[in-house]
């Protein structure tokens, strides 16, 4: 069964301090965190990447990304663009980014037709996660794998502890996960600025005395999803009642998929199976925490984890 792995890397990265994040080399022949995320789809089965980008990067990414994935797999790009709109709507002259990632992802109708999973350029899931989703996607396509045996479309996601998932270098955020006695997910709080220091992880809330904390060992998402290719349909018209919803005037507003999801888990036509990874994330959120990844590949490497010349190229 063919399967794909969606990369979004459309994102302006405003937090990261200029520059395009997603291009940013961390390994020691020039890998971006990209190549290592392809690296761990094509080993746990994937057949095929679609990266998500902006006409503006796509010359940059093309020489960057392009010239290495396409030799090890077959390659598409889509383009996310903050005037692509539904008929009948039309974006402020005003709004600067794109509509977010579930504009990203809506993207990919009519040119992803089979099972695929859904990852953030920026961040590094390992290695457990990967091979977990593509199991699941297999699973969920053959229908060996169902919520109580019901017809709702089916998703599936690595659960990250959220320990595992912080920034040393500021807050972050993370889908905070309930999940039920049955394995499957029945809320997604989405939740900003997490922040982390020595006791742990918390939002900064003056009124609450500086920091509210937040349990360290609850499952996240980290917009890592295995998804059905009938969710590209429901987003197309979940995209429409979005913006109506919004107004055209609109500046800030993000369609996102976490928050799609869980709409349709309160609304009982998803189940969401959670895969538990022990896997530690990191990512570039911000400037500060390239040094960070770099050593981190840097150990990965050492471990005889990774080649130093990852694709052997």
């Amino acid at each position: 069964m063919k399967t794909s792995l969606v990369v979004m890397a459309a994102g302006i990265g405003s937090r990261f301090g200029g520059g395009i994040k997603q291009l940013e080399p961390v390994g020691p022949n020039g890998e971006i965190i990209i190549d290592y995320s392809v690296y761990e789809a094509i080993r746990a089965g994937f057949d095929r990447v679609v990266f998500i980008i902006r006409h503006d990067i796509e010359e940059d990414f093309k020489k960057i990304v392009g010239s290495r994935i396409e030799r090890i797999c077959e390659t598409a790009y889509v383009f996310q663009e903050k005037d692509d709109l539904p008929d009948g709507f039309k974006v402020s002259a005003e709004r600067t980014k794109p509509w977010g990632t579930g504009q990203a992802v809506l993207s990919c109708l009519g040119t992803v037709q089979e099972p695929f999973a859904i990852i953030n350029a920026d961040d590094y899931y390992g290695r457990e996660a990967f091979v977990k989703v593509h199991d699941e996607l297999v699973k969920m396509a053959s229908g060996e794998s169902k919520a109580n045996g019901s017809d709702k479309m089916q998703f599936c996601m690595p659960g990250f502890i959220l320990k595992n998932t912080l920034s040393e270098n500021g807050g972050v955020t993370r889908g905070i996960c309930r999940v039920g006695d049955d394995g499957f997910v029945s809320e997604i709080e989405e939740t900003k600025n997490i922040c982390c220091d020595g006791e742990g992880a918390y939002i900064p809330d003056e009124a609450q005395g500086g920091k509210v904390r937040v349990d360290e060992n609850k499952y996240v998402s980290m917009n890592m999803w295995g998804c059905m290719p009938e969710f590209l349909n429901h987003l197309q018209k979940g995209f429409a009642e979005f913006l109506k919803s919004v107004g055209d005037g609109d500046l800030k507003s993000e369609y996102l998929i976490p928050i799609i999801i869980n709409d349709m888990i309160k609304k009982d036509i998803a189940s969401v199976k959670l895969l538990e990874t022990k896997d530690k994330w990191f990512g570039v959120t911000y400037k500060e925490d390239k040094q960070h990844v770099v050593d981190s590949f840097k150990q990965l490497i050492a471990q005889g984890f990774y080649n130093e010349n990852l694709f052997g190229l």
